[in-house]
C-alpha cells in the first residue's frame, strides 16, 4: 500500500523550498527595516512590539492563507520583471 502526502505531485520539487526561501528573505528584511526605524527614532519600542505582537496572532487567524498567497503573486510578478 503505498502513502501519498498531502498535495504531493501538485507542484515541482522546489516549490516548498521557494516559498519557504521567500518567507525567510522577507522576515529578515523586514526585521532589518524595524531595527533601522527603532535605531532611527522614527518607531520607538512599544508600539514596535504590538507590531510584532500582531503579525504573530495574524498569523494564526483564518486571513494569514490570503495574506501568503498574496505576497506570493508579489513575488512571483516582482521576479517576472526584466531589467
Amino acid at each position: 500500500m503505498a502513502c501519498a502526502l498531502p498535495g504531493a505531485g501538485l507542484g515541482g520539487p522546489t516549490e516548498g523550498v521557494i516559498s519557504v526561501a521567500i518567507s525567510l528573505s522577507v522576515v529578515v528584511l523586514l526585521a532589518v527595516v524595524l531595527v533601522v526605524l527603532i535605531r532611527g527614532g522614527s518607531l520607538k519600542g512599544g508600539p514596535a512590539i504590538v507590531a510584532i505582537l500582531f503579525g504573530f496572532f495574524l498569523a494564526s487567524t483564518n486571513i494569514a492563507p490570503s495574506v501568503n498567497n498574496f505576497m506570493n503573486s508579489l513575488a512571483e510578478m516582482i521576479n517576472k520583471i526584466s531589467f
